[in-house]
């Protein structure tokens, strides 16, 4: 959540607000933007029947566009020793948890092309965030309409895994599909928002111990909240608070 904003915009896609905030208006560079999603959304969604995902669990031919994102997620399972996994517990291939954050990054590059230096784009809570010093909030997950905590980012990436919006629907991969159900909410700052979002999802599938994963990652900083309330941070975690 931002506290800080100029000239914002936000559409509902990939099931989720998207919203860009630039420091002037342009309409040609918020709707490249958001054309941008909607093609990820064609592609890689799979809940479209047409989309590449879908062809590639029906055993049909796909596009190169999907082999890049099955890279990068068999490159992000082995770095997590398998607590990354786009194989779900029914064998299907479902890529959405290396897609949003991936795809975030990938839009940010798309308006620093228009020489843009200071904005952020938020797709469901997850953003990558250009230029100084922008107020950014952790919501509480037990009270999404409150902030647990204020912070001040800068040219970085912040995503959050949790359960705390769609209930508990965030597996194990190394224990045979176990739902995670000891924390609730795991937020990640890394240096952008494609490796906080790879890392948060990983992280939050370990359960407790993933923000001792988080710890030791050289650049990420995190912020867990378990079933009870209780916090855990990163030692790093602090310089961020606002």
């Amino acid at each position: 959540m931002n506290f800080s904003a100029k000239f914002r915009r936000t559409k509902i896609l990939m099931g989720m607000p998207v919203t860009i905030c630039l420091p002037y208006d342009n309409n040609e560079v918020f709707q490249e933007v958001f054309n941008y999603f909607k093609w990820i959304d064609e592609v890689f969604s799979p809940f479209k029947k047409d989309s590449e995902v879908s062809k590639l669990n029906r055993g049909q031919k796909y596009s190169s566009h999907l082999t890049k994102i099955l890279k990068l997620a068999e490159e992000t399972k082995k770095k997590t020793h398998g607590y990354f996994d786009v194989v779900r517990p029914d064998g299907k291939i479902d890529p959405s948890g290396i897609v949003k954050g991936w795809a975030i990054f990938e839009a940010a590059k798309i308006i620093k092309f228009h020489k843009y230096r200071r904005f952020y784009v938020d797709a469901g809570g997850d953003a990558e965030i250009s230029g100084k010093k922008w107020s950014w909030g952790i919501r509480n997950p037990f009270n999404v309409h409150q902030i647990v905590k204020k912070l001040t980012l800068s040219d970085c990436g912040i995503a959050t895994s949790g359960t705390y919006e769609r209930g508990a629907h965030i597996y194990n991969p190394t224990e045979k599909g176990t739902i995670v159900s000891d924390i609730v909410s795991l937020s990640v700052i890394g240096p952008n928002v494609y490796e906080a979002d790879r890392y948060a999802t990983a992280a939050f599938a370990m359960g407790r111990k993933g923000i001792e994963f988080i710890e030791n990652m050289n650049g990420l900083e995190g912020y867990m909240i378990d079933t009870k309330g209780i916090a855990t941070k990163t030692t790093g975690f602090d310089k961020y608070l606002l």
